[in-house]
């Protein structure tokens, strides 16, 4: 894909404590690479990466082949840019909500984050996936699996177990985050097109409107 050659831009967000390997995540996800000697992140960086989504007919079929440009934005989990990264939360379409499996304390500030999510982003039940990183250092981990799904399960949301040393779970964290907006905008095109077809008004193909006009609010 060139640039500019796609059907959709969808942004999505990378928060959680400082340290929990957001930087790490993101770049096993876009370059399969792992680099363990990342520096702290300064505010927020971002990463890009092309995909193609295959969308679900209704009994399950394949239906049409999107081209996506994903913007995969990386928040600094410092207290001192909180003001900063909130306010990027509203452009996000889906976040990426990671802590340490090695850090009770970072798993224990997800809710933290939870609440700033439900306060800043662009509705009240945003598209967002859980991670427990690190999942590789085992003889060092703090949180068992059953504490962070019964967290997940109580927000709603799906709960992966990831490594960026060894790449578990990454790209399947990333499609399904990717797979919940997509279902998300193709539901709201979907009541658009009901609407403008009771109002006597022509309906659009989900893949005729613009990136800019893909997003679904909610």
């Amino acid at each position: 894909m060139t640039d500019g050659d796609y059907d959709y831009l969808i942004k999505l967000l990378a928060l959680g404590d400082s340290g929990v390997g957001k930087t790490t995540f993101l770049y096993r996800y876009t370059d399969n690479k792992f680099n363990p000697k990342f520096i702290t992140t300064v505010g927020i960086d971002f990463r890009e990466k092309r995909v193609i989504y295959n969308s679900r007919g209704p009994n399950g079929s394949s239906g049409k082949a999107f081209k996506v440009h994903l913007q995969l934005w990386d928040t600094a989990g410092q207290e001192r840019f909180r003001s900063l990264t909130t306010a990027f939360f509203r452009d996000a379409m889906g976040f990426l909500l990671m802590f340490d499996l090695t850090s009770q304390q970072s798993f224990l500030n997800v809710r933290n984050w939870m609440s700033q999510l439900q306060a800043n982003a662009y509705c009240e039940n945003p598209d967002i996936v859980l991670l427990g990183n690190k999942a590789d250092l085992s003889d060092q981990r703090e949180v068992n699996e059953r504490q962070a799904r019964d967290l997940a399960d109580k927000y709603g949301i799906p709960y992966f177990e990831t490594s960026a040393a060894t790449g578990q779970n990454v790209d399947k964290a990333v499609e399904t985050l990717l797979d919940l907006i997509m279902k998300r905008m193709e539901q709201c095109v979907d009541k658009t097109q009901v609407s403008d077809t009771a109002n006597g008004g022509s309906s659009g193909k989900l893949d005729s409107a613009k990136p800019e006009e893909k997003r679904c609010a909610c």
